[in-house]
């Protein structure tokens, strides 16, 4: 995601500091989900506000926020560095972020638009593509907007808050450290949530949801023993 640069002698950002920050933050989430910054890397304030062209004020605050969302771990005389995450670490989530999935499914079924269950069997479709190249990027990529998208679908900003507090867990970017054998068919695991979905049929999409989450940790288990996501 872009964040527009304001160098010395142009004048006002067209951004209030707020929207600067939310873009700030989500160009860095980006770019520890891809792998740009490896975990254990140190996030330099001052050298990333330079390279984008902006105060340090910004900056601070969105790594502030990714320490809340636990992708940013603060040292005292080190500063910020990108969290190492475990398998265990994501086990530990798959619990509430199947409990609140499953109500975010049930809800969806009630409320989720024709354009939205569009939105979804495109989603589908492309992880289908990315598995079958070989792209787990794109999969997880898509994966991760699958879920953020049934969870707006269900129109409930307080659930939508509390699930926004498992990132990067409910971003599922595991997938892309993980062997393909251990992936499975991600499309084709998707597919009895968006036919509930379809259906309108709100206890159906939510069973489907937590089954779905279910099998995924069960997958995860046989990697645990603490290995590090890197």
């Amino acid at each position: 995601m872009p964040v527009t640069r304001t160098g010395a002698g142009e004048g006002a950002a067209p951004f209030s500091r707020v929207i600067l920050r939310e873009q700030v933050r989500d160009l860095l989430l980006a770019r520890i989900l891809s792998g740009h910054y490896s975990p254990g890397s140190r996030l330099v304030e001052t050298r990333i506000a330079q390279e984008l062209g902006i105060s340090q004020a910004p900056v601070r605050e969105a790594l502030r926020d990714l320490e809340q969302l636990g992708c940013v771990v603060h040292e005292a005389f080190r500063g910020c560095s990108v969290r190492e995450l475990s398998i265990d670490d994501l086990l530990e989530a798959f619990p509430v972020r199947a409990a609140l999935e499953s109500v975010a499914a049930r809800l969806a079924a009630h409320n989720i638009s024709d354009d939205e269950l569009a939105l979804l069997d495109g989603f589908v479709a492309t992880m289908r593509t990315a598995g079958d190249d070989g792209d787990a990027m794109a999969e997880s990529a898509a994966d991760a907007a699958f879920h953020a998208t049934i969870v707006q679908a269900a129109r409930n900003r307080v659930l939508a808050r509390q699930w926004e507090q498992l990132q990067p867990h409910a971003r599922t970017f595991i997938s892309i450290s993980l062997p393909a054998s251990a992936r499975g068919p991600v499309a084709d695991r998707h597919l009895p949530i968006l036919d509930a979905l379809r259906a309108r049929d709100p206890e159906r999409a939510a069973t489907a949801m937590h089954d779905h989450l279910s099998e995924v940790a069960d997958r995860l288990r046989p990697l645990t023993t603490n290995k590090e996501i890197r």
